[in-house]
This record gives C-alpha cells, structure tokens and sequence, in this order.
C-alpha cells in the first residue's frame, strides 16, 4: 500500500515536451508472472481483452459532446476506452511532467500575449478519411462552452488562423488551462444526424450567442444546451487507433476494431480491443475465468484475494479521490448548519469505511480539504497542514456538536431541532461494489450512532441522474479528481460538477450547496470564484496561496465529507494475450487509472506488447 503522506510534485504543469520524450516509463521494468507459457487462442492472438460499463444502442449512442468535462451526455463507451477512439491533443506523465503528444504537435503559452497555442499535428485524418483541423478544435471548444466547461473561466476567445493552428487567448494566464485544452477530446466538426445538422453547427450558434453577450443562462442558452443534449450523429468519425464496429456489440462485450487512418495505429501493436460489459458483479467472473487481461474496477477484499491466488499481478496506482457523503440541502435544510456536517464526519470510523471496502487500496482521507492527501505537502504548508481539522473518530465530539446544533437524543434516536427523528435514505450505485460497501458501511455507522440511514442500492445509470437532479436525501458520490493532477479539478468536481454550476446542464441543482459562504478563516468567499482562482495564475506562490484558502474553506465548511481515497487494485493477466504490465515501482503507475490511464499510454505508444 502507498503511503497517502508520499510528496509527489503537481505543481509544474507547464512543461512543454515534445513527441520523442517518452523518458523511461514504458515496460522495459515490467516482468512476467508465472502464466508466461500460457498458450494463446490462434483467434485472441493480437487482441486485448478490458472491461468497462457501456450502453448498447438506442440509449448508447455517438454524441461525444460532453467527453471529458461534462457527466452528460455520456458517449457509449466512456472511460479510458474512449481514448482509443477518440483522442485527445496530449495525455501526460503525472510522475514525470511530461506531455505524451498525440493528434497536437506542440503547444505553447505566451504569458505576454496571454495566449495558449496548440500547433495540430501534420497530415491526420478522421476515419471518414476527411482532414482533422484546427476547426475541429474550435468546435469542441465551443461544444465545451455550451457545457459550461470550467476552461472558459479562463478563456476570452478561441481563434483558429490557419488550419493547423488553435489559439486560446486568456482573460489572465492559467495554471489549468494547458490540461483542460490538450485533455479535451477532440470531435469531428463534420459529424452530423439524421436531419444533416453538425456539431459545427451548434458551434456556429455557441458563437453567435457569445458574441451577442449572451451565455448559457440565457434563454437561447439553455435551448442550444438542450439541443446539443438530444443530438444523435449518425456515424462514429474517430481519430484514434480503434473503432467501434457496431455489428460487434452485444449486450455483454463489445470489439474495437482498427482505424489504420487514425493517429497510433502505426505504432499499437494490437489488432483489436475487446471490452466486456458491466460493473464488479458483471467482470469479476471474467477475470476469474480469465477473460480478461486488465480491469480498473473497485473489487472487494475477497475477490482482490482471489486474482492474487490465481497469480495474477494486482497494481496499485493512486485515484486521488474515492467516495464520500453528498448531502442534499434542499431537501435536508438542517444540513445547511456546518455543525451537523462536522459532527457527522466525526460520528463515523473512515478507516473502516476504507478498510471494508477496499482493504489495502481504501485509505482513510487525513486531511479532509477536497483534494488527494498525497498532494497536500505539495500545495500547502506545513503551518497550514498543521491547523486542518482532521475530523478523528470522536461519537463524543459528534455528539456535541450536534446538542450545539439543537439536536437532542431521545434513547438510541437522534432528534432534529423540529423534535422529528433523524432518518434518512442513503443512495449509491449498487454495481459499484467499493461504493456500495462504504454506503452500508457508512449507514450501518450512523444508524448505530443514533442518525438513522437506511441504504438505497440503485443502478448506477439511473443514480448518476437522480443525483444530479436531486432525487435523494443523502448519497455516495465521488470526491477529488482522477482526472487531472491540479487541485484545482478535485475541487471542480466537488464542488460544480454535482452542483448547480454543472448540474443544471440538465435541469437540476444536485447538491444545492451555496457557494457564497460565510467562513471562520476568511469571512464572506464566493466558492466559485476561489475555485476558479485556485486554477489561475502562474505564479507558483500565488497559486499555492489559493489552493490555500480552497483547501481550508472546503476543511472548515465540509460541503462533502470524504471518506477514503481509493488506491487501484487493477487484476493482470500476464503471459498470455498481453506479455507483461508495468512493474509496481515503474513511474509510469503515479498516472491515474482514470485519466491518462497508463496501459492505455503504454498501448498507444507501442510499449504494451502481445504475448508470444
């Protein structure tokens, strides 16, 4: 298990590399396991077996618009699969700061001129055989500002001067706003529906409306939101290594096949990608039979235990985030005392939260700002860390902030201040074994300490929604960001993207947590701003100054509560349809799983190899 205390450097995100800095990462420490002589099927000879959660048509479908920076609308297949299909500008090394080009050939940030340039890569195409230009960048940027992508609090205007040429010129140059630009997957202009409309299209009305001073609030706004939500291209146009062949999709597996015209289909060394279907119930069969050669799913103690007797090898990489408690406010308004919240995070025991459900990879969240504790020495100092209330299990202290707050017991019963019993349902996605387990863990914590919950298992795609929407009282919902390296994103994600901010993309508030905050440190902050701020500036004392005052809001205000920071335990099967994952210490495994996913890295780059 790593250590949550381990000083990894986030900080420089602003190196510029180019194609050939690959450096060491690749497999050259990686080693077989005792399958080696494992014999591979004549027809599995050159394919990849993974596994990840997607929808068959008609509810999954080609609109790819909301990919990576908005929950919905969710393309078929998300997750690190989907960068297969369609990529991104760059994915980058986390341990080393590096930048992996990919369909962007450089980039640059001009502090004077207040601009980020992105030079396109000579001579791609989409699969469709049509050239992928810098038009193609300036609608997905605009199909981002039509989501309300977070990168356009940065951005005053995006310009495209030739056709291998996108320039962000910025309000004030950011720390973010290089990741949020070369992560964005970018999308094919061209690509229409049945009706002949194009994503250029909406792009074309996005502008409009910007230039008329309007914004998503507006009327027209919130139409061409809805618009882009509903749209349904015809055909799948990628720029990646893989397509999607849509007579090869069944319920329970799909097969990428593929798209020589795509970038990396040149150095991949596989011919095809198999995803098997579903959540932990659905693939841990699958690995035990071993159809597959690479999960990222949360699996339990017992079945980690299972994989490691079968041989096979289990790494670790951290997630930089994991669930926590989400509280609706609207619904729940004796919440909105932050007294109530601090004695909730008291009232429960997070290193059995972590412990029960994930074993070694659920590591208990110390500090509690929002953010992965394996960052915060690099963001804050050791004065600042030592003044962050670490919540400890205290049913004691909980007990008494909670009389503070007007509460009073009644036998084993907590009463709220209208004298009615403190009961509440608890949601979560029950297909998410990890999430599962913390929610009954954490009811069966609260309910024996007088605050009764009661679980509400639910399918995770009709969950994500309820949430957003606010159908619920409490849930499990994710906090941090396996996403990207910046503080800046974990707190994007907890405190916008199930919150109004981003959730009324469709027609809810989520949360409902106020973002004008009156706080002990700092008196009246506007969260949205702080956040923002958090993000902007490259001064490196400047940035940590606002990742400070974040950090300690989120510490003092607890508008989620964290509950453990989730570790990979990622089964693979080496020596038979892959030669060999990455050693445990190989840098390569600080990449998120989730996010420049470093098997998908290794794969593109020609390092992930077929076994014999």
């Amino acid at each position: 298990m790593k250590n949550p205390d381990f000083d990894i450097s986030r900080r420089r995100l602003f190196q510029i590399v180019g194609l050939g800095a690959v450096g060491a990462a690749g497999l050259g420490t990686a080693t077989a396991c005792s399958r080696a002589d494992e014999t591979v099927p004549e027809g599995e000879r050159g394919s990849f077996h993974g596994a990840y959660p997607y929808e068959q048509p008609p509810d999954g479908h080609y609109n790819m618009s909301g990919a990576p920076y908005a929950p919905v609308p969710r393309f078929m297949l998300e997750g690190p699969y989907r960068d297969l299909i369609v990529l991104p500008s760059a994915y980058y090394y986390w341990n080393d700061k590096k930048w992996e080009y990919m369909l962007a050939e450089s980039s640059a940030l001009d502090t004077e001129a207040q601009t980020f340039t992105v030079t396109v890569r000579e001579g791609l195409t989409w699969s469709d055989g049509e050239p992928l230009t810098s038009k193609d960048y300036m609608t997905t940027h605009w199909l981002q500002w039509i989501q309300r992508a977070a990168s356009w609090a940065s951005i005053a205007k995006i310009e495209a001067p030739d056709e291998r040429t996108f320039v962000a010129t910025l309000d004030s140059p950011s720390a973010v706003i290089e990741r949020y630009i070369l992560r964005g997957n970018i999308i094919a202009s061209h690509a229409a529906d049945e009706s002949g409309k194009t994503y250029g299209d909406f792009a074309e009305e996005a502008a409009a409306l910007f230039a008329d001073g309007k914004d998503m609030d507006s009327d027209e706004g919130k139409a061409l939101g809805t618009s882009l939500q509903e749209f349904r291209p015809v055909d799948l146009i990628v720029s990646g290594p893989f397509t999607i062949d849509p007579d090869m999709i069944t319920d329970t597996e799909m097969t990428l096949v593929r798209n020589d015209k795509g970038y990396g289909a040149d150095a991949i060394k596989f011919d095809k990608i198999v995803v098997y279907n579903g959540e932990t119930p659905a693939v841990d069969p699958l690995v035990q039979d071993g159809s597959i050669d690479y999960a990222t799913h949360g699996f339990s103690p017992s079945q980690e235990r299972a994989y490691q007797d079968m041989g096979l090898k289990i790494l670790r990489p951290p997630n930089y985030s994991g669930p926590g408690l989400f509280i609706n406010f609207k619904a729940l308004p004796e919440m909105k005392d932050v007294r109530v919240r601090r004695a909730i995070a008291h009232a429960i025991n997070r290193d059995d939260n972590g412990t029960v459900a994930l074993a070694d990879s659920g590591v208990a969240v110390q500090y509690m700002v929002g953010f992965s504790d394996i960052q915060v020495p690099d963001w804050l100092s050791q004065e600042d860390i030592g003044k962050l209330n670490k919540y400890e299990y205290d049913q004691d202290k909980a007990a008494e902030l909670l009389e503070e707050a007007g509460w009073t017991k009644e036998g084993d019963q907590w009463l709220k201040p209208d004298g009615e019993p403190a009961e509440y349902s608890i949601k979560y996605p029950g297909d998410y074994a990890d999430w599962a387990a913390s929610g009954d863990n954490a009811a069966e914590q609260l309910s024996a300490f007088g605050i009764k919950l009661t679980p509400n298992p639910m399918d995770f795609e009709q969950y994500i929604q309820e949430v957003d929407l606010g159908e619920f009282e409490i849930a499990i919902q994710v906090w941090g960001s396996s996403q990207h390296p910046h503080p800046h994103f974990a707190f994007v994600a907890d405190l916008f993207t199930h919150n109004t901010p981003i959730a009324q993309n469709i027609g809810g508030d989520g949360i409902a947590f106020d973002l004008n905050v009156e706080t002990e440190a700092f008196g009246k902050l506007d969260l949205q701003e702080v956040v923002n701020a958090a993000g902007s500036g490259l001064d490196e004392a400047e940035q940590k100054a606002n990742v400070t005052k974040a950090a300690v809001a989120f510490n003092e205000l607890l508008p989620i509560i964290p509950m453990f920071e989730r570790y990979g335990n990622n089964p693979c099967k080496e020596g038979g349809r892959v030669k060999a994952f990455p050693a445990e210490d190989d840098p390569i495994l600080e990449n998120s799983a989730y996010a420049d996913n470093p098997i998908i890295l290794l794969m593109i780059t020609g390092k992930l190899e077929p076994g014999a």
